[in-house]
C-alpha cells in the first residue's frame, strides 16, 4: 500500500501558470513578427504586397517586439528567481 500523494502546492502552481501566461506571450509576438521578419529576410513582390495590405489594417510589428520582450524578461527572471529561490537549482 502506498501513501497518498500531496500533490503540489499553491505557489508552484500559479508559478507554472504564469510561466505559461508568459511564454504564450512570447510565442504569440514571434508569430506575430514574422511577416515583417519574412519582408526583411526574402523580400519579394509578395512579401512587399503583403506588408502593405497589413500596414493598411494597422500592422504594428514594433507592438510584438516591445511586449515579447518585456514577457521574455520577465519570464526568464521569474523563472530564474523561482528556480534558484524555490528549487535550489541554477
Amino acid at each position: 500500500m502506498s501513501a497518498p500523494s500531496q500533490g503540489q502546492s499553491t505557489a508552484k502552481t500559479i508559478f507554472l501558470l504564469s510561466s505559461a501566461v508568459g511564454w504564450l506571450i512570447v510565442g504569440a509576438s514571434l508569430i506575430y513578427l514574422v511577416p515583417t521578419v519574412i519582408n526583411q529576410l526574402s523580400p519579394s513582390a509578395t512579401s512587399g504586397v503583403w506588408m502593405e495590405t497589413l500596414g493598411r489594417s494597422g500592422y504594428n510589428p514594433q507592438l510584438a517586439i516591445v511586449a515579447g520582450g518585456l514577457a521574455l524578461v520577465v519570464t526568464v527572471a521569474g523563472n530564474a528567481l523561482w528556480y534558484q529561490k524555490f528549487e535550489g537549482k541554477l
